[in-house]
């Protein structure tokens, strides 16, 4: 994605931080809204919603709260899928992609100051790639409601909201890979590799390491809940309604300790991935002298 966009300011003033910021993320939006590849993601990911809206409908006889409550659960393992990839990959190619082109050269000589490329870059693909989840969901949703009513909605409106700040933290953490990186090919390289160990991590990892080295319930939760898809996905079985019983031992343990404040703890693990890879990408991107 592209954002080398020219910063205007009147009588030849430095823009305001708002301003320059602004101006990278609706160059970065503009961008990543006309690229084939968040076409492509778009049409596939409602195609894939609309799909499991009328499979849960199917399975559960159009009833109002198994129509939101079976697509949720459907959709959880795949949004465990596609958002972190298409974040992560998203994020990864935008300052390495400039700095491949030779085009950071050019941007940074614009009176804007990196802390400010690294946010405006962050805030134009967050609203694109928002926007495609929006679509898909929005769709579903739709075929939720005209078929089932509106009952159980209130799962699947925490289900967008946590997709959405998940896709943030990926994106924030897919940035802090390019800002290290030279060519766009090395930091999609980077980007799988993270996010086949935190797929991996999610669950496979997670039981054979408990296995392996005959982990206690208080430490198989604290992995857990350090990987943010599990930190995701634990926080969307709770929007749900549902215990935690059902992920065994671990969220036994999870809900009898923590109780209520999981309802904020989970979101909230996911949130900090995303601030801090945030913060390290700019403190980085600051501090690095040559382009």
């Amino acid at each position: 994605m592209s954002a080398t966009a020219t910063v205007s300011t009147p009588t030849g003033l430095a823009p305001s931080v708002p301003t320059a910021i602004l101006a990278i993320a609706r160059r970065e939006l503009r961008d990543a809204l006309s690229s084939k590849w968040f076409a492509m993601f778009t049409i596939a990911f409602a195609g894939l919603a609309i799909a499991l809206s009328f499979l849960s409908l199917a399975g559960a006889g159009s009833s109002g709260f198994a129509g939101f409550g079976r697509t949720t659960a459907g959709l959880l393992n795949l949004i465990m899928l596609l958002v972190p990839l298409l974040a992560l990959t998203a994020g990864a190619g935008s300052i390495a992609g400039e700095r491949e082109r030779g085009t950071l050269l050019y941007l940074l000589a614009q009176p804007i100051s990196r802390s400010e490329v690294v946010i405006g870059k962050f805030l134009g693909l967050s609203g694109a790639i928002c926007a495609s989840l929006l679509l898909g969901f929005g769709l579903s949703a739709c075929v939720l409601t005209w078929r089932a009513g509106g009952v159980g909605v209130g799962a699947f409106v925490a289900l967008v909201a946590l997709t959405c700040l998940l896709a943030m933290s990926m994106l924030a953490i897919g940035l802090l890979i390019s800002v290290r990186s030279r060519k766009t090919s090395v930091a999609t390289g980077l980007a799988l590799c993270v996010w086949l160990a935190l797929v991996f991590l999610s669950d496979l990892g997670l039981m054979a390491g408990t296995i392996l080295f005959k982990l206690r319930v208080q430490e198989v939760f604290a992995l857990a809940v350090l990987n943010p898809l599990q930190a995701f996905k634990m926080g969307v079985i709770m929007q749900m309604n549902a215990s935690l019983d059902v992920l065994g031992p671990a969220g036994m343990y999870a809900s009898r300790t923590f109780g209520d404040h999981l309802a904020w703890m989970l979101p909230g693990v996911v949130g900090v991935w995303g601030a801090m890879a945030m913060v390290i990408a700019m403190v980085l991107f600051a501090r690095r002298v040559s382009v």
